[in-house]
């Protein structure tokens, strides 16, 4: 009897899915281990591997969204016989008279293994974190790993043969050593501005004309198909902006003795390898006021208003096919150390594409950090049903005033905004305010 392929369940809060693509054509042949299709549901893609070997049949073709746990096709073993029509196949053994021989559904020899569906590179997320770290593009590569997958020694060889002798490799991300290809760009004459001097995707699309190499052709305008994760993005971002009364706030903070603090804290915890950032001052800070301001940690209803007994913050995460909001739970319990631990693990599973649906659930607050971008205030959309979502800026010199004489100051600017049906303004600023007072006396977050 065959082997039946279901659509794999994500997490305990995954309610659908689909199969966005199949690598394996129908009636091809796989072996156990090799990747099989692609599960793509409303939070999070990955790949599926084939349990067995043998021979591929659909049943249903991709885009058909499912329950976890339907059947999508079979693996039918060698030699044994595979009806015309599996879409009315069952769990069940077929009778040999009413099927066709196997060689007459596959005659041609098993495909070879493949690497690359599309413009997507099959790749296991500790490939793709070392292409990070040595500046290669591993879309290029070919994969040794199973059905061709890419594999972290695949990285390795190529990081220690791509650049020549005595040079660094280019750090850059991947999309953005693409487009620096598609459009003819010399991307050793970036200058890149992301992280430790990586050149990213905005470097190489604002690259002066000068640096595009004068043999680049001219290219006709293309198209990006709106589907998986940017397609549940710009769905849940327009449907909250339709169903709730958002308003933002700025507030500005004083920074000094924040920046000490975490000064201190990064080398107390430096030989733990615990890095804390100020959004996860910023968290810590938020966690604690929402006991004061139990409206703020709340949901609207259709007849009511939820306030939430747990406080589970949630941190949006910007990757690069868009953004994922990991909850950090409990956190208000979370000491300053626990959610700098907690926060470092989410954005590197993040990053490395391995966040799972129960990892993204339960939130009831949200924290969205663009500091790190020179951003000083901005209007974070709230993550609907959620009341309030925080946006955290740029840290900036400023100055304040003692009697006539002008001084020197760190500040920051806090963006709140906040369903209007939940709350009205002098309650949202009044927790604002707490927030601010925390961040202003940081010795407070650590009690």
């Amino acid at each position: 009897m065959p082997t039946e392929i279901y659509l794999v369940k994500v997490g305990m809060t995954m309610t659908e899915g689909m199969v966005e693509e199949w690598y394996v054509a129908d009636g091809g042949s796989v072996a156990k281990g090799d990747l099989l299709y692609r599960l793509e549901t409303e939070k999070v893609n990955l790949d599926v591997d084939a349990e067995t070997s043998g021979v591929v049949r659909h049943k249903v073709p991709t885009g058909v969204m499912l329950k976890p746990g339907d059947v999508v096709g079979y693996i039918y073993a060698p030699g044994e016989a595979i009806p015309e029509d599996v879409g009315s196949a069952a769990s069940t053994p077929v009778a040999s008279g009413a099927s066709t021989p196997l060689a007459a559904i596959d005659p041609r020899p098993p495909a070879a293994p493949i690497n690359r569906t599309g413009d997507r590179a099959l790749s296991s997320p500790a490939a793709r974190r070392r292409a990070r770290e040595l500046g290669v593009d591993y879309t290029t590569l070919t994969g040794t790993g199973p059905g061709g997958r890419i594999v972290e020694a695949d990285v390795e060889r190529a990081g220690s043969t791509s650049a020549p002798i005595g040079a660094a490799p280019v750090k850059a991300s991947p999309l953005a050593k693409r487009i620096a290809a598609e459009r003819g760009i010399d991307i050793t004459q970036v200058k890149g501005t992301g992280p430790g001097g990586r050149i990213t995707r905005d470097d190489v699309e604002h690259v002066p004309i000068a640096v595009t190499r004068p043999a680049a052709a001219a290219r006709s305008a293309s198209t990006i198909p709106l589907k998986g994760m940017r397609k549940t993005i710009a769905t849940r971002m327009h449907e909250s902006l339709q169903s709730s009364a958002q308003l933002t706030m700025d507030m500005d903070v004083v920074m000094e003795d924040a920046v000490k603090l975490r000064e201190q804290l990064i080398t107390e915890w430096e030989g733990e390898g615990i890095r804390p950032t100020y959004t996860d001052i910023v968290i810590r800070a938020v966690a604690k006021a929402l006991r004061s301001h139990a409206l703020m940690n709340s949901s609207f209803g259709a007849n009511e208003i939820t306030l939430h007994g747990d406080i589970h913050v949630g941190l949006a995460v910007a990757v690069e096919e868009g953004l994922v909001v990991p909850v950090i739970r409990n956190a208000d319990r979370a000491s300053l150390k626990e959610i700098a631990v907690a926060a470092a693990s989410f954005a590197r599973a993040a990053r490395d594409g391995t966040l799972g649906l129960d990892d993204m659930s339960g939130g009831t607050f949200t924290v969205s950090a663009l500091g790190m971008f020179g951003v000083d205030s901005f209007t974070p959309i709230l993550n609907s049903p959620q009341a309030g979502i925080l946006g955290v800026n740029r840290i900036r010199d400023d100055v304040a005033w003692q009697g006539e004489r002008p001084v020197k100051q760190k500040r920051m600017r806090l963006s709140l905004t906040w369903d209007h049906r939940v709350l009205d303004g002098a309650p949202a600023a009044q927790f604002l305010g707490t927030v601010r007072d925390l961040l202003e006396a940081p010795y407070r977050l650590l009690v």
